[in-house]
Parts: C-alpha cells; sequence; structure tokens
C-alpha cells in the first residue's frame, strides 16, 4: 500500500464525518453537474473517496465506475450505498496512474478535490481525456492554492506533510489549471468558483 493510501486510510472515519465546508456551493456543483447527466452515461469519478459525490449522480446515470486508492475510505462508500439502496456504482481500490480501462470508455469522468493532490496532474489529466468518449465530458472541482490568498500554505504544508498531518499538495494557480485542460484537448463549457479562496469549478467537453 502506497503512503497516501495510508494517509487516507489513517483519516477515512473522521473524513467521513466531517460536515461540508460549503454546503450551498457544493449543492449548486451537484446541480450544474446533474444537468450534463443522462440515463444511460456511464462515469468514471477518480478519487472518489466515501462516495458522497457518486451516490448523489448515481440515480441518474446507467452506472458510475469510482475509484481510490484508499480501501478505508471505499469500506465506507460501499456501506453508505447499501445503506441508500443504491446498485449502480462500482467502487474499486485503484490508484488512477494504473487504472485498468479501455481509452473511450466514459461518457464522464469525474475529478473532484484530487488535482491538486497529484504530483502528476498533468498526466491523470491527459488520461482523463483519453478515456472519453468523443465528446464527452470532464467535470473538476479543485483548489488552486496558488498565489491569493492562500499562497501562504506553500510555506506551512511541507512541515505539516513531514509531520504526517496532510498528505502531499500541489500549488497552482486557476489560470494555470484552465490552461492545463485545454492542452489536453478539452474545451471548456462552464467555470464557476463561489469566491477567490475557494475550489475551482469546471466542465469541459473532449474536443
Amino acid at each position: 500500500m502506497t503512503g497516501t493510501a495510508k494517509f487516507w486510510d489513517r483519516h477515512a472515519e473522521g473524513y467521513a464525518k466531517r460536515p461540508v465546508g460549503d454546503e450551498a456551493a457544493y449543492e449548486h456543483k451537484l446541480a450544474l453537474t446533474r444537468a450534463r447527466l443522462a440515463p444511460e452515461m456511464t462515469v468514471l469519478e477518480i478519487g472518489c473517496g466515501t462516495g458522497t459525490t457518486a451516490l448523489h449522480h448515481a440515480p441518474h446515470v446507467a452506472h458510475i465506475r469510482a475509484v481510490d486508492v484508499s480501501p478505508k475510505m471505499l469500506e465506507i462508500a460501499r456501506r453508505k450505498a447499501e445503506a441508500a439502496g443504491i446498485g449502480n456504482i462500482t467502487f474499486e481500490v485503484a490508484d488512477f496512474d494504473s487504472l485498468d480501462t479501455e481509452d473511450g470508455d466514459y461518457d464522464l469522468v469525474m475529478a473532484h478535490s484530487i488535482l491538486h493532490l497529484l504530483r502528476d496532474r498533468r498526466d491523470a489529466i491527459v488520461k482523463a481525456v483519453r478515456l472519453l468518449k468523443p465528446g464527452g465530458l470532464f467535470i473538476s472541482s479543485t483548489p488552486c492554492l496558488a498565489g491569493g490568498r492562500l499562497g501562504w500554505l506553500r510555506f506551512v504544508l511541507p512541515p505539516a506533510r513531514w509531520l504526517g498531518l496532510v498528505p502531499w499538495v500541489g500549488f497552482f494557480t486557476a489560470e494555470t489549471l484552465i490552461a492545463d485542460f485545454e492542452a489536453a484537448g478539452l474545451e471548456i463549457e462552464e467555470t464557476w468558483q463561489p469566491g477567490p479562496a475557494k475550489a475551482l469549478f469546471v466542465i469541459a467537453r473532449k474536443r
């Protein structure tokens, strides 16, 4: 098991109990996504955590394959799905880098609160686009921590990571992330950011 998986396993129960930081913003992102869903869609979610977002969207699509590196996170996700009576999500322990799947398999790839935690986010974005069908959607919500009000975290997080308190975190601006999407072959259709220190929500389509 990787160090990242061990970190999230240790924090899985606490993470699951933590309330959503901005419930109104989260609900708005769910609504924006739901407007793009269709009953025949097959969806891949990377870094699904305890499955909350997948569980919200499952009733509106054919199937969701939800992957995460943390077995403990996925145990919680499966319990939640069973309690809710939702059976069209497959929760799978997998590293996105080595995920076994075919190009063009998915109508939608979701990546929420994960791209800033990947050392190779550009490679991950390129792979996500490759897995999309022509015209498929990529939807993400990502903290962009470089500059602005959150720039000071660059100096605080490394020692916190050394102490095992936080995972590795990448620093980039919203403009850089948008450029990464476009370079990978995505056309930006919609962006939304509820505040200057909030995660950037993006809906993009494979060109």
